[in-house]
């Protein structure tokens, strides 16, 4: 029976989730948008060159290797991605910058990989399995933390990479005034930071008219505090997923590349 059941666990799609501080990785159940086994997490090193992670995603990899079989796997990076590239480089080392990583992941870890933003694949992830199940027109997805990051979803489709969170309100890139970590440093209350919210999230309305916004980062599990002080037309709900969203959403969208 044990056997059976290893053997049913063959082809799960990895994902893994490259942020600032920690690298976190697990088989995925596409069926239940769940993690198949416990989740593996090694702290992104010092200096996150793209060699000095691609080391710690092979030992990941390598982790679940009884459970991965051939299946794909998906890796998100705090980054803007096109066709493989790395544009930008917030919260890892400057050295990702235009660097084309996605042949240097695949010739290290010896597998076909999906490269994608990781606001894209948690927006993905909660519209498949979380708060934009089954929603249908535009959702805009944002994640508060260090900076804000985002995604938009329009009838199921991800349009790629769209940064949201450098809109220019007021003379101020929007994550440098809203961005829950600037809350954390200038000490905010949630009435205060929802003021500085308004303004970003009623900007962002009138830019797009979106049919629903998700919330999303580590601050959207205190949604409750800051949510309903928002006045806007378009519904806005917390994010579901949490920190698994980003795991969640890359191995989705390698198993559809």
């Amino acid at each position: 029976m044990a056997k059976e059941a290893k053997q049913a666990k063959h082809g799960l799609p990895l994902g893994i989730d490259v942020g600032g501080s920690g690298i976190k990785g697990a088989p995925v159940d596409l069926a239940k948008g769940s993690f198949a086994a416990k989740r593996m997490r090694i702290d992104t090193p010092a200096t996150s060159t793209p060699e000095a992670v691609a080391q710690i995603i092979d030992q990941i990899v390598d982790h679940f290797d009884d459970v991965r079989g051939d299946s794909p796997i998906g890796v998100t990076i705090p980054g803007v991605v096109t066709h493989g590239v790395v544009r930008s480089a917030a919260n890892i080392d400057k050295s990702w910058l235009d660097f084309d990583a996605e042949p240097m992941l695949e010739k290290v870890l010896g597998h076909d990989i999906v490269l994608v933003n990781d606001a894209d694949a948690a927006g993905v992830a909660e519209l498949h399995y979380g708060a934009a199940k089954g929603q249908k027109g535009l959702v805009v997805m944002t994640t508060l933390g260090t900076g804000i990051g985002s995604a938009l979803i329009y009838d199921g489709v991800l349009i790629p990479n769209s940064e949201l969170g450098h809109l220019e309100i007021d003379g101020f890139d929007a994550e440098t005034r809203a961005a829950s970590s600037i809350k954390d440093k200038e000490d905010l209350s949630y009435p205060e930071w929802a003021t500085r919210l308004q303004r970003y999230y009623s900007h962002l309305e009138a830019l797009l008219w979106p049919d629903l916004i998700v919330v999303g980062g580590g601050v959207s599990k205190d949604a409750e505090q800051f949510l309903p002080l928002l006045k806007l037309k378009t519904p806005i709900v917390a994010a579901k997923l949490e920190n698994k969203a980003g795991i969640i959403g890359a191995a989705h969208l390698a198993a559809h590349k």
